[in-house]
This record gives structure tokens, sequence and C-alpha cells, in this order.
């Protein structure tokens, strides 16, 4: 199994970033053992627009099970959706303490997208 985690670093430690489509980077996780990889997403971070898709194409890409973040727009979720990768919203903390919630198992899915469009 694999997570990706909206991160403002490359590690455990960073920040959780309350944006998913302009999030500094991606940290893919296996919550099992924490053993990580960084997937960077700097391409995005000042796109005019299409940084939610792009993100949510990037990710997805990563084979991974499911996404925790701060926020996700509608753009994102949807393409999110259509690759049947749940998304967990309105995490705060570290990556490592995302997952261990998430480890937990109390996080339920959003069933949709938490802001609008260009949100920042």
């Amino acid at each position: 199994m694999k997570i990706a985690v909206s991160a403002t670093g490359n590690t455990l430690d960073s920040d959780l970033d309350a944006r998913f489509g302009r999030a500094a980077c991606f940290i893919v996780v296996n919550p099992e053992d924490l053993t990580f990889e960084v997937v960077e997403n700097t391409q995005n971070l000042n796109a005019a627009q299409g940084a939610g898709i792009q993100a949510a194409k990037t990710v997805a890409d990563q084979g991974v099970n499911a996404v925790l973040t701060g926020n996700c727009g509608p753009k994102a979720y949807a393409v999110l959706e259509q690759a049947k990768i749940p998304v967990i919203t309105g995490l705060s903390g570290s990556v490592k303490e995302a997952v261990e919630q998430y480890k937990k198992g109390g996080l339920a899915a959003a069933a949709g997208p938490n802001v609008n469009g260009h949100w920042m």
C-alpha cells in the first residue's frame, strides 16, 4: 500500500501542505514500514491554471491507494475520483502524523472537494 501526502518539504517530519495542487511535493509513504519517496511538484507551483489536474495525474501515476492533504479543489478531486483514489482532506501537522492518523483508521474519505478552484 502507498499513500501520497502533500508536503512542504522532503521528509516525514515536514509539514503537510494545505494545498494539494500547489504543494511543494508529495511524500509517497508505505504506512506499514514508513519507507517513502519524494515526488516533486515544482512544475505546478506557479502554474497559471491546471495545477490541481496535473498534480492529481502525477499522484495517480505513482499507484497510490489514498491521498492525504489539507485541501483539494474540484478538478483535482475529479481526476483522483476517476482514478478511484480516495482523498482525505482537512489534515494538518507533519506528514508522519497524518500517516499515523490514517493507520489508526479514524479518517474518512472526502465526499467531494473542500475548496473552490484556484484556491491559494
